[in-house]
């Protein structure tokens, strides 16, 4: 049997607790990732019952003025769903001191819950019809549509505003990409037992800090010239000023993504590309700071 370990001293000096501990971290990350989940789906099914999306700009504030507590539940389901997508890219940052554990392919859809996380998040935004969510909404398609041959394909089947208004975003959003996270994430969940009960404290958390702060709503701001975009967006809007739509929107992003689906420990070229990665961050972060002084 091995040796019993009786101090944290002890514990810090054995190679098996740093397995141990890093396995730990990744679980603890993983089911904070979960509960904000559990809360954005459980609060986004109660805000879907107002919604409608012939109406959006309409449902979205008569949510907050007509039905009780609607303004409440906006901001859960807005919040929780910020969180989950933070505590994501922290989870992810996590599984890669363990990425070697991993075959490719698991690797590779463990990465791509990311962009379609990030899917989920931008079409929530777009979804209210705000001054915000409606330009987001209308780059996003000029994006699509200028990716050739296939991109009129791809914006039917993604976005559609200008022909469908926001339906086809609705739909993507409570069902498909919904859908296809779960797919990607379903081998890595399996590993995840929680529930609320654990994490009282993080629950509680969120559910007061929705009640201090409002989930923000634009309504349409006449004469404004400029209109900023979601916090992860406004990056790529600045760098649309500067570059094509094909080259600013689709192939700068992709590139990182496919970083990210070879970034595993054992290639020998994870430290490139982790370089790589961080020099991609550092320039959005510019980005990003230059579309706020606007």
């Amino acid at each position: 049997m091995p040796a019993a370990i009786s101090s944290p001293s002890d514990i810090s000096e054995t190679p098996m607790n740093g397995i141990l501990k890093e396995t730990l971290t990744e679980i603890k990350w993983g089911a904070w990732c979960l509960i904000s989940l559990f809360i954005s789906v459980l609060s986004g099914v109660l805000v879907a019952f107002q919604y409608d999306p012939a109406t959006p700009l309409y449902s979205a504030s008569s949510l907050d003025v007509l039905v009780p507590f609607g303004d409440y539940f906006r901001s859960l389901h807005f919040y929780s769903s910020q969180l989950f997508f933070l505590l994501s890219l922290i989870h992810f940052g996590v599984s890669y001191n363990k990425s070697d554990s991993y075959s490719r392919a698991q690797w590779i859809r463990l990465t791509a819950t990311l962009p379609v996380g990030l899917l989920l998040l931008f079409t929530g935004y777009v979804l209210r019809g705000d001054s915000t969510g409606s330009s987001a909404g209308l780059i996003a398609e000029n994006i699509i549509l200028a990716i050739p041959a296939v991109g009129s394909s791809l914006n039917n089947l993604l976005f559609s505003i200008s022909d469908d208004g926001m339906k086809r975003i609705y739909v993507n959003h409570i069902i498909g990409f919904g859908l296809v996270w779960g797919l990607l994430a379903w081998d890595h969940l399996r590993k995840y037992r929680t529930s609320f009960r654990q994490h009282i404290l993080l629950t509680a958390l969120i559910l007061f800090f929705c009640l201090l702060l409002p989930a923000p709503f634009e309504p349409e701001q006449l004469g404004l010239l400029h209109i900023n975009g979601p916090w992860f967006f406004l990056g790529l809007q600045e760098l649309l000023r500067y570059l094509p739509s094909l080259l600013a929107g689709v192939i700068f992003p992709a590139t990182l993504i496919l970083a990210l689906f070879f970034l595993q420990r054992q290639n020998r070229y994870s430290s490139q590309l982790l370089t790589f990665i961080l020099s991609w961050l550092g320039l959005y972060a510019l980005l990003t700071i230059m579309a706020l002084c606007r």
